[in-house]
């Protein structure tokens, strides 16, 4: 932690003008890297520290604190080796967590336009056809995938793919399959694209898969992970929810510097400095309150995702979830109880960043405005990350858990 947060001192200084210029952050990633913040999950027996669910979400909130959207690059990176850690074969981890220890970055290849909703998968896996039988079996992967956090940055890409295979010629299960893909492989195009009007600078463009090859020894069913007790959807939304924390303490820290340097009093208030008219205190302590509320119960969260994931039922990876209906009370529930915990904590979140960030122009007066202090990329950035996933439907989620004792779904985004 300590650590993150001399990175995020460092990368506060310039984040600014890498927003404004859309510079890509390339050196303050590597500096990440090296830092061995990335490797942090890696588990112990594979030579990694191992640490728990809330210290990297600390990690990350400190790191947003400072630059957002160097802070959302890795979040992938942790979630799909996460995955590896529940669902990957032996060999799979030894080569992955070995990568991500000598400083391999991974990011997704995961979103999809065109189908009815976000969770409609269309980029295939085909086994290829009149293949040796003694090898690792071959597959071809085609598809284009948006959003794709980090990739101009990363090493490996977790791509989502479909496997339908009627014909049961690849030898494996239908289902959903995350095929780890070298960034440099034939057939892979990564096209700087993105152009949202906050997180400018996350790499999170499009990516084109035509005709590229994956053997059967890369690929990891995602269902084992996702459709079971085992936390994993609990521990990608808490890192969402650290990012969005960040960005509210990184502006509440810039529109309080920016009122005790640049801001006036209003005349009204008979008093020499801004920092002493008593309504400006007010809305201060109002904003603090937002912002502390949404670090305390990130805190919150963070503990119920280490317990979730600390006591999982033995083979919770290859257990099947009950499809959402399932009593929140029952012997699997800590990866339930986590989800709504992590569920609050988002809603806090995502209230406090908007908030706070749209605040700093209500406090900063109309000196904050003027385009050379570039106050506006708090707001950007906080509007931009938290339409990742609706926190409306957080609400539907905890008003079932209170009401019908109802765990939430097993699908990664609770």
């Amino acid at each position: 932690m300590a650590v993150a947060a001399e990175l995020a001192a460092e990368f506060a200084s310039g984040a600014a003008e890498r927003d404004r210029a859309r510079r890509l952050p390339h050196e303050e990633l590597d500096q990440l890297s090296a830092s061995g913040l990335l490797a942090i999950t890696v588990p112990s027996a594979f030579g990694g520290a191992d640490l728990p669910p809330s210290v990297v979400a600390e990690v990350v909130r400190i790191l947003a604190t400072g630059d957002p959207n160097i802070a959302q690059v890795p979040h992938s990176h942790f979630v799909y080796l996460n995955l590896l850690r529940l669902a990957g074969t032996p060999a799979q981890q030894h080569e992955y967590f070995g990568r991500v220890l000598a400083g391999a970055r991974i990011a997704n290849a995961q979103s999809e336009r065109g189908g009815a909703t976000v969770a409609d998968i269309a980029t295939v896996l085909r086994p290829v056809r009149h293949q040796v039988v003694d090898g690792p079996r071959r597959f071809v992967v085609d598809g284009t995938k948006y959003y794709c956090t980090g990739s101009l940055f990363a090493d490996i890409l977790a791509v989502l793919t479909r496997l339908d295979d009627p014909l049961a010629v690849s030898g494996l299960e239908p289902g959903e399959y995350v095929a780890f893909v070298p960034a440099l492989a034939s057939g892979v195009r990564i096209i700087d694209d993105w152009d949202a009007l906050g997180q400018c600078t996350t790499g999170s463009g499009t990516v084109e898969f035509d005709g590229v090859q994956v053997d059967s020894q890369n690929l990891v069913a995602r269902a084992a992970a996702v459709n079971a007790p085992t936390g994993y959807g609990a521990f990608a939304q808490l890192l969402h929810a650290a990012i969005d924390a960040g960005i509210a303490r990184g502006a509440l820290e810039a529109a309080a510097e920016f009122t005790r340097t640049h801001s006036r009093p209003w005349f009204e208030a008979e008093v020499a400095r801004a920092v002493d008219d008593p309504l400006l205190v007010q809305r201060f302590g109002e904003l603090a309150v937002s912002v502390a509320a949404a670090e305390a119960a990130l805190v919150v969260a963070g503990a119920a995702v280490d317990a979730a994931v600390e006591n999982a039922p033995p083979g919770a990876a290859r257990l099947t979830s009950a499809g959402g209906a399932a009593d929140i009370s029952s012997d699997h529930s800590e990866a339930g109880r986590a989800s709504i915990s992590v569920a609050t904590a988002k809603i806090l979140a995502d209230r406090a960043a908007n908030e706070v960030s749209a605040a700093i122009f209500e406090v900063g007066g109309t000196r904050s405005a003027a385009a050379a202090h570039r106050l506006d990329h708090f707001w950007r950035n906080a509007r931009t990350h938290t339409l990742h996933d609706p926190v409306r439907w957080k609400y539907q989620h905890i008003g079932r858990a209170v009401l019908r004792n109802q765990a939430p779904p097993s699908h990664g985004v609770i």
